[in-house]
């Protein structure tokens, strides 16, 4: 019998794409679903309510104030409790049959944590999976990144390529991660000293150096209109990210950080 599964989706003014992704839930649930939560980070724009009213069986963690991505997926896993917690992107669509077959293949596989296939609205797949963060592995995640955006055909045929496997990797994105709640624990979940941007990546480091394997499987395909669950100023976003960036070299990468700090000081963008 699959285990139950809990999805666990946090939102910052985000209402229409979270509504949408809900209902492509309920028109598509697992075959064993457990919960479903929405944590709203202190929306301005009605969310909490809007669920509240049209999805009465979703429980809404209402957030005092934005406390970022980390801390309000740990805050939704430890409202939870089914062996199976799938984090989900505010602004993913779920077609039918989706969730059921990531969770196979985690099963199938014996993976701790999988991603699926991510495309956006018209089909065109990203690239949601990598390798751990050095300098190196960073240069080649942006040019694969680039090639997913291009439009010419020998562009979109390396991305299709690069996505048509199933393989272990070092991390798949936040935007759809399917994880085994024991494992989630055992690493003690989200780094709370992530804001936004880093965290899923330094999450399933933990899990791998729990002895986890990380699945990124093409036979499981989520929509995800990119970069919609953001939020916030260009400004406001590129210190976020410079910041888990940081965190993530200090962390894992301690002889790095004197450079990556002279980087950013070149490009004005830290004191």
């Amino acid at each position: 019998m699959t285990p139950p599964v809990d999805i666990l989706i946090v939102s910052y003014n985000t209402k229409d794409d979270l509504l949408r992704c809900l209902a492509s839930i309920f028109a598509h649930p697992p075959a064993s679903l457990g919960s479903v939560v929405v944590v709203d980070n202190a929306s301005a724009d009605g969310s909490a309510d809007a669920v509240r009213a049209a999805w009465p069986n979703v429980r809404v963690i209402a957030m005092d104030r934005n406390v970022g991505f980390a801390a309000a997926n740990n805050r939704a896993i430890q409202a939870t409790t089914s062996p199976l917690i799938l984090l989900l992107n505010s602004d993913t669509v779920v077609p039918a049959g989706a969730i059921d077959t990531l969770i196979d293949r985690l099963l199938v596989t014996n993976a701790v944590a999988a991603g699926p296939r991510l495309v956006d609205a018209g089909g065109r797949p990203e690239v949601s999976f990598g390798r751990d963060l050095t300098p190196l592995a960073e240069l080649m995640q942006m040019i694969r990144v680039r090639l997913a955006a291009g439009s010419s055909a020998l562009a979109r045929d390396y991305t299709s390529r690069l996505v048509r496997r199933e393989r272990d990797v070092d991390w798949v994105t936040g935007a759809c991660l399917l994880v085994r709640r024991e494992a989630a624990l055992a690493a003690g979940m989200f780094d709370q000293r992530y804001f936004m941007y880093e965290e899923d990546v330094d999450f399933c480091a933990a899990l791998r150096h729990a002895g986890g394997r990380i699945l990124f499987t093409p036979a499981a395909e989520i929509t995800h209109l990119r970069g919609r669950s953001a939020g916030g100023s260009p400004a406001a976003v590129s210190a976020y990210y410079d910041r888990s960036h940081l965190a993530f070299y200090e962390k894992h990468q301690p002889g790095w950080v004197p450079l990556l700090r002279g980087w950013l000081r070149l490009r004005g963008r830290t004191k």
